[in-house]
Formats: C-alpha cells, structure tokens, sequence
C-alpha cells in the first residue's frame, strides 16, 4: 500500500515543482555527443513526447556550453547540466540558460569557486543537485566506512549540502545512488530521515535493458510505496526513450501517474498464428500517442490475444479484444465477437474503436 509521501522542501525546476507535495517528475540523460546539437534536441524531444519531464546534458567543456544554450533556446523542458570538477563551466552553463545544474560542490575548488557558483545560482534561482554515487566518494569517508555503504554515501551527501547552507543556499536535491537493491534502499531511507530536502532517486550502473529495469524498479518502487523520492532517473545502458518508459509506467504502477494506454496480452505460445507481440507493441505505442493528444479521452481496456484458447475469456473481461487466427483475428467490443479482420486490419480497428469509446458498441 502506497504510504503518505514524506514531506520535503519544494523547489522549483524551469517550471517543473520537486518536493513539497509535487507530482514526482520523470527525468532522463542524453546520450548524443554534447557538441552535436541536433542529435541531443531529437534526443529531448523523444523523451519530451513520452512523458519526460526534465532532461539532464552533460557539459564537459567549454564548447559543450556553448551547444548547451543552443539546445536550450529550442527544448521543450528544462534542462540541467551535468558539471563535474570545472566550476567555471556551471557558470558556463547557467549564463547559457540551465535550468538546474548537477554539481558536488566539494570537487570545484575552494569555498570562492562554491560562492561563485552559488551566487550565479541565486540570481537565476536556479537549484543544485548534490549527486553522490558509489564511485564518487572522498577518500577520508571511505577510510572511515571501509566501503561505499549507505552511511558513507549519506555522509559525503551531507557534507556537499553543508557547503551550499554555509552560503545560505537551499535550492538544492540530493541523490545517493549505489549500484545495487540494498545499499540504495538503505541510503535512501537513512537520508530521508535527515533531511528535508527534496531525494532524486536512482540506481547507478544499473545495468542494461533487462536488468537495470528489474533493480530499478524494485528499488526505487520500494522507496516510492514507503513515500520516498520527489524525482526519478531510470539509469539504464540504453537510450533516454527508453529510460523514459520505464521511469513513467513505475510511476503508473505505484499510483503516482495518471494511468495510460491499458493493454493486456498474452504470452504467445506454439498454437499462435499472428503476431501477438508485435501487434500489442504497436497499440500501446499507438494509444499512448493518441492519449498525450486527448488527455481526457476514455481509456477502454484492450487485450491482445494469440488464439482461442483463452481468447475468448479474456475478451468477455475487456472492453476490446481481439483473439487470434490463422492470419486473422476476431474483434470483440465488450465481450460479444463483432466480426473477424484480416491480421494486418487489426491495428487500425483497435485504434479506431478507442477513439470511438464510449459509444463504440451501442
């Protein structure tokens, strides 16, 4: 059961409200090469379509800055730029418009590059993000620690805040992200109670398609149900789309989102016919397109099914169904077969059906 989200400090992101009771957000991180400016706007623009709410470009450089304001003259949500070490660069990309920057402040020099970026920060309004990682740690925390565990990793967190309050800063969101379930969960849950600033949850290294989306998913599913997290990165070695997919359906699955295209299908097996998977991809793809143009639009439950096994029961507990043939499917509107269409119909007959719904049938 979903707990009471825990009350944190609202900040404001480009427009985009963290904490304090806001809607969790859904962010992602570019994979284009940082000086190549039309290849990160279709990256963002992608991510935008699916439902991404902030998307974070790394700026290693000072060309990169430069693209940075390019890219955020024409995106279509706020961007954050990803800094490490450099400060002269989060100056860089602030004056080029970001709208939230990723910085540890500790790893920039001395408390005068700290208070000139926090200064620049301040006249923008712009927030900070205090980004501890499990490879990312001082030197003197993992001595005391013995390892990257969830105290060192809530520490060095802690100590990057500290740095920003000695500036009267507190436009800040911290994350602390470990590589695995457990030491994330811990970390999580143990900076939860320490502070009140908005927690950006992730797993770092989380891994490829497969994996990273099963231990990002429980973990960051397990903080969520406990009321934890105010955004969300799923880190995946894959493209921002689909860590933008991902990170969206936790959010539906949790509660947290407004649901989407509601398909149901089965797993095919040796008696399929049609292409039951390729045909379920392509209506929530579709469907999804059609509701992020009609928001309001009535969301029937659609099933997809391989053969007459089930079919046919499955579509007596849908709204639209369609069980397969051999190259056909027959097409049930709230449980009674209307007719059979060709495979290649299929799609198009759902599509037209939903936008139809509730009158579809009567």
């Amino acid at each position: 059961m979903l707990r009471p989200r825990t009350e944190t400090r609202r900040i404001t992101l480009g427009g985009v409200p963290i904490g304090g009771g806001a809607p969790v957000s859904v962010q992602t991180m570019t994979k284009a090469q940082p000086h190549d400016a039309e290849a990160l706007l279709r990256q963002i623009a992608e991510a935008a379509e699916l439902g991404c709410d902030i998307v974070r470009l790394t700026v290693p450089d000072a060309q990169a800055a430069e693209v940075f304001k390019q890219v955020r003259a024409r995106s279509p949500v706020p961007l954050v730029a990803d800094i490490h070490f450099d400060y002269r660069l989060a100056l860089a990309a602030l004056e080029a418009g970001a709208d939230g920057l990723r910085i540890n402040p500790g790893n920039i020099g001395g408390s005068e590059r700290v208070r000139a970026v926090v200064a620049a920060a301040r006249g923008r309004n712009v927030p900070i993000r205090i980004g501890v990682n499990g490879g990312s740690l001082e030197k003197d925390i993992l001595a005391k620690h013995g390892a990257a565990t969830a105290e060192a990793l809530v520490e060095s967190a802690l100590r990057h805040v500290a740095l920003l309050e000695a500036e009267d800063y507190h436009e800040i969101k911290i994350s602390v992200k470990a590589s695995d379930v457990p030491r994330t969960l811990a970390a999580y849950r143990l900076l939860s109670e320490m502070t009140a600033y908005p927690l950006h949850l992730g797993v770092t290294e989380a891994g490829t398609f497969i994996p990273g989306t099963v231990r990002s998913c429980v973990a960051l599913g397990a903080l969520l149900l406990d009321g934890i997290g105010d955004t969300v990165r799923v880190s995946l070695t894959d493209t921002p789309a689909k860590e933008v997919r991902v990170g969206v359906e936790l959010l539906r699955a949790v509660g947290l989102r407004a649901p989407g295209a509601a398909v149901t299908s089965c797993p095919t097996c040796g008696r399929t016919r049609v292409d039951v998977a390729g045909l379920a991809a392509r209506v929530e793809e579709r469907l999804e397109r059609y509701y992020r143009e009609h928001p309001g639009a009535a969301r029937p439950h659609v099933a997809v099914m391989g053969c007459v096994v089930n079919g046919p029961g499955e579509a007596k507990g849908a709204d639209i169904a369609v069980a397969g043939g051999c190259g056909a499917f027959a097409l049930y509107v709230r449980g009674v077969q209307v007719k059979v269409i060709p495979e290649a119909d299929a799609l198009e007959a759902i599509v037209a059906l939903v936008a139809q719904w509730p009158a579809a049938g009567r």
